[in-house]
């Protein structure tokens, strides 16, 4: 395998999912990749590491942003992938999201936002 800069932004996916949802992502990689009636009903807060504190909108934002980036940091195509500089602006000029809050959106519409 060809270690690039798009294995980096894959890798960053896999932390920051392995964050939020406060566990290894282990099998879940695979299916978390394509939607899926399992997944379509899980809303992201229920997947999220119960352990976090409750959440400010503004926070919930954040997590929306990250969440999505992480999901679009593993795509299947490598090409598709951001780059690390990308995620960078993204996260640092984040704004507020149009999706909903944390309840609003299930794993489902993540990967397809």
């Amino acid at each position: 395998m060809k270690v690039t800069e798009k294995c980096d932004v894959y890798s960053f996916g896999v932390l920051a999912l392995e964050v939020i949802m406060g566990k290894k992502l282990g099998d879940f990689i695979s299916s978390f990749s394509f939607p899926s009636t399992t997944y379509a009903n899980i809303s992201l807060k229920d997947a999220m590491d119960q352990r976090l504190p409750p959440s400010t909108p503004q926070l919930q934002d954040e997590l929306v942003t990250i969440a999505r980036l992480s999901v679009a940091c593993r795509h299947s195509h490598p090409q598709s992938r951001p780059t690390m500089l990308m995620v960078s602006q993204m996260l640092s000029f984040q704004t507020a999201s149009s999706y909903g809050g944390l309840d609003d959106i299930t794993l489902e519409q993540l990967i397809t936002i």
